[in-house]
């Protein structure tokens, strides 16, 4: 296939799929796109009005539940709810460079949310899943390091921008790991990466910056980025595409930020084995949560 598009979806119904952050943004637009092609899609949405909002607008078999993944008591209240098959999991919720907070756990908040609360979610859902867990990164992985001397920040100074980027190259070693991990146990489901390039939605956040920088790096950002619905076919392509696990999708133009999604290189550090599975030992000790061996199904 040389071009992927929304119409490229095979019909998906009889299948669940789950997809966290779904009232907005690219996940909002995968959720969709699912929807239209018959899946029964869940939002998984830390805000249920805003949830309802956007399944009032998809066609189709949509259900809005909550799920706060900066709270790893609402990540296990969402699993312990969900009993059915789950075709297909999109860990796509996410925060980016907001000021220095906390999870309810203590973890600073992007590594917090954007790995932690993926990594239970999907290790607690795992004997559920039937073909799939997407993991949607960043092209701001290839700018991150896991400093596993201070993961949360609660010793070196803040950097917003430093922490967005350890957690979306968190997303690609946790990708790297569970798909060695499903193997080794024999399990058809994959695990596979995403990132949207430069999508148009909510990269600035009100305040951050001054009226007249902001109104200059929206106005970049509207030139070179793609709209919701471009920024999620890479998603899309890494749920349902012919593509092998560990893959890693992403536009194909314009350096990476735009344009038909393809398979797409990701950084030397995001392809480390050991480094991979030391993040996923800590993650386990960090969220008392483990890979369910024994629990999964396999060929």
């Amino acid at each position: 296939m040389t071009t992927f598009s929304a119409s490229d979806v095979p019909s998906m119904a009889g299948r669940t799929v789950v997809v966290t952050g779904a009232n907005s943004g690219i996940g909002r637009a995968a959720a969709g796109a699912l929807a239209a092609r018959d899946a029964r899609v869940v939002l998984a949405v830390r805000n249920l009005d805003k949830g309802r909002a956007a399944a009032a607008e998809m066609t189709g078999q949509v259900e809005v539940r909550q799920l706060d993944l900066a709270d790893l008591a609402s990540v296990r209240a969402f699993a312990a709810d969900f009993t059915e098959p789950i075709a297909v999991l999109i860990n796509n919720a996410g925060i980016m460079i907001p000021p220095l907070t906390r999870t309810a756990d203590g973890f600073e908040s992007q590594f917090g949310t954007n790995h932690l609360g993926h990594f239970a979610l999907t290790n607690l859902l795992l004997p559920q899943v039937t073909e799939r867990v997407v993991t949607v990164s960043s092209l701001a992985h290839r700018q991150g390091k896991i400093d596993f001397d201070d993961l949360n920040w609660e010793h070196k100074p803040y950097r917003a921008g430093a922490a967005y980027g350890q957690s979306k190259l968190a997303n690609l070693l946790f990708t790297l790991e569970l798909q060695r991990r499903l193997a080794e146990v024999g399990s058809p489901v994959l695990a596979t990466a995403a990132h949207p390039g430069l999508s148009n939605t909510n990269l600035l956040r009100p305040g951050d910056r001054g009226a007249l920088t902001q109104a200059l790096m929206k106005a970049g950002i509207s030139v070179i980025a793609q709209d919701d619905a471009g920024g999620a076919l890479p998603t899309l392509y890494a749920a349902v595409a012919d593509v092998p696990g560990n893959s890693y999708a992403g536009p194909r133009g314009l350096l990476g930020t735009r344009g038909a999604p393809k398979l797409v290189a990701r950084s030397a550090r995001a392809r480390d084995a050991d480094t991979a599975r030391r993040l996923w030992d800590v993650s386990e000790q960090l969220t008392e949560v483990t890979f369910p061996r024994h629990a999964l199904q396999t060929t």
